[in-house]
């Protein structure tokens, strides 16, 4: 005879089951409609009516946070591998963590985009108050923190170094963020160039270079 408990467990187990499912039904709508992505189509590619789907998530906005949760342990995961990689020398290990970053991004633009852009057009109306940035935040801020963690375990910084580290992470994000954003959509340059000239600037050359001549000083 099955006891409360059993049955409790069985019941969470079929629950986790049936949100990963639909997860990745949420998935291969954004893959397909990135930003646009609505409640709408999700629950008929899952094969459900909106008001189950908002049953497990919520709203959006818990769906978002779920899929934001599924893909950043998927980066952080990706990018503590390019750190533990073996590596001949620092700089080599900064262009392979930067190199994962921009490669995730490349790989599944449209999941990107879903989660960093709001979309500009074909919401329906009561999914217009969604707001992306606010929930990017966290996301861009969790990278940062893990960053901030690995650079005040692995570099000795000197007094204040956790400070230090933080304020790193954070700014190392930030430009991958940005500069990543900005290539995706423009791709101005190849992949590997990009992750050359971050790790130059990264790496000190902003304070080498000269000023060009009859500009302002930088």
């Amino acid at each position: 005879m099955r006891t409360g408990t059993s049955q409790r467990d069985d019941q969470r187990q079929t629950a986790q089951q049936r949100r990963k499912e639909l997860l990745e039904a949420a998935d291969r709508v954004v893959l397909r409609d990135g930003p646009e992505a609505s409640m709408n189509a999700i629950a008929a590619e899952a094969g459900i009516t909106k008001p189950i789907l908002y049953r497990h998530f919520g709203d959006k906005g818990g769906l978002y946070r779920a899929l934001a949760k599924r893909h950043t342990d998927a980066l952080l995961a990706s990018l503590r591998a390019a750190l533990d990689a073996p590596a001949d020398d620092r700089r080599q290990r900064v262009e392979a963590t930067l190199d994962t970053y921009l490669a995730a991004i490349e790989a599944r633009p449209q999941v990107y985009r879903f989660l960093m852009h709001p979309a500009d057009h074909g919401q329906q109306e009561a999914e217009q108050s969604f707001d992306v940035g606010h929930h990017s935040a966290p996301l861009l801020r969790r990278l940062g923190e893990e960053l901030a963690t690995v650079i005040a375990e692995r570099v000795e910084l000197g007094p204040g170094g956790d400070e230090v580290a933080r304020v790193w992470g954070h700014g190392i994000v930030g430009m991958m963020h940005a500069a990543g954003d900005w290539w995706l959509r423009d791709r101005p340059c190849a992949r590997g160039q990009l992750v050359h000239h971050l790790t130059d600037l990264l790496w000190g050359r902003l304070s080498l270079a000269d000023d060009r001549g009859g500009a302002p000083g930088f």
